[in-house]
């Protein structure tokens, strides 16, 4: 992608995110739209939601004009992405049930699909589109789990972004295109969701997010942009967070469909802020997680070795601080 032309994406980006906040905010606030406390919730008063629209639109806006000037095969991955937001708005409105939401993730995961390319331009074989699928339909998931605090989503979404443009030499592609409006699109949420924040992404946010890195993740992968295990490695605050703890509550037989605040980084956030956390989380990020990405793309007979480098320290925090486990003072309520 020409720099001026990733320039320009990532200034459309933060302005019009950030006017956009301005405006859900206000209307948040007139519509009495609030994200209240429940299980899973650290934060411990109503707070205005559905901040994730003011970048989902945006995003749609650029998917959809790419797709009409022929810049790939676009028109599933916004047609996808599209439809997963607007059942998630729907959820953040009036909660819907699971077998509502579940089918109609299904279906805009089998929509993002049909916008995979390979680099050779033939079309996957069945078990890829399977394997890719299961993948995203996991992490448009995981995205929500892992979104329980100021910061946290849009810092994800930010250091991802940033990280494999930097990786890469400022993306290819219509993936490099939607790499840098995600950049100018998280600093402009962040300016409203940094902790204290002022307003929360939502569901519309976080599943459009999950869904969207999530097929970025395979693009770049498959066109040989970055490799698999550099995304990996990038995300891996989140899905192994989310995955390891998921892993415990099976395993302990507890209801791991119920609601919990058993996270990796909602541990964290009982002993310090949240502020304190997402810090922490950004040191991580950049000083360990992006140099190890960089080295698995540079260096890519040892990257199953940074990539296991890259889990270490995660894997101590969720044994040290417990994650997925009971807490004691809890007693055997959640359990089966």
């Amino acid at each position: 992608m020409v720099l001026d032309e990733g320039i320009t994406l990532l200034l459309v980006g933060f302005f019009v995110t950030g006017v956009g906040e301005l405006l859900v905010l206000k209307a948040a606030h007139s519509w009495q739209i609030y994200a209240h406390a429940n299980e899973r919730s650290s934060h411990e008063h109503p707070t205005p939601s559905i901040g994730g629209l003011a970048f989902v639109l945006p995003v749609l806006v650029l998917l959809g004009y790419l797709a009409a000037v022929g810049y790939g095969n676009l028109l599933g991955l916004a047609c996808g992405c599209a439809l997963v937001a607007a059942v998630s708005l729907w959820d953040d409105l009036a909660e819907l049930s699971p077998k509502v939401r579940l089918p109609i993730h299904l279906v805009s995961v089998a929509l993002a699909l049909l916008s995979l390319s390979p680099l050779q331009g033939e079309p996957l074989s069945w078990w890829w589109l399977l394997l890719f699928g299961l993948a995203m339909a996991w992490h448009l998931n995981l995205f929500n789990f892992m979104d329980g605090i100021d910061g946290y989503a849009g810092s994800q979404c930010l250091l991802f972004a940033l990280g494999s443009l930097l990786i890469t030499s400022g993306g290819a592609g219509w993936s490099g295109a939607v790499l840098h409006l995600l950049v100018g699109s998280s600093i402009g949420f962040l300016v409203y969701n940094w902790p204290p924040a002022r307003i929360f992404m939502g569901d519309v946010g976080s599943s459009f997010l999950g869904l969207l890195i999530g097929v970025l993740v395979a693009q770049m992968a498959l066109t040989g942009v970055l490799p698999l295990i550099a995304s990996l490695i990038l995300l891996a605050g989140f899905w192994f967070d989310a995955s390891y703890t998921l892993c415990v509550r099976i395993l302990t037989r507890q209801r791991f469909t119920q609601a919990h605040r058993s996270h990796l980084y909602q541990r964290l956030t009982d002993q310090h802020s949240h502020r304190w956390v997402t810090l922490s989380f950004w040191a991580f990020g950049v000083f360990w997680l992006l140099p190890l990405a960089w080295l698995s793309k540079e260096r890519p007979d040892y990257a199953g070795l940074l990539l296991t480098f890259a889990l270490i320290p995660l894997l101590y925090a969720c044994w040290r601080t417990r994650a997925g486990q009971l807490q004691p003072e809890l007693g055997h309520d959640e359990q089966r």
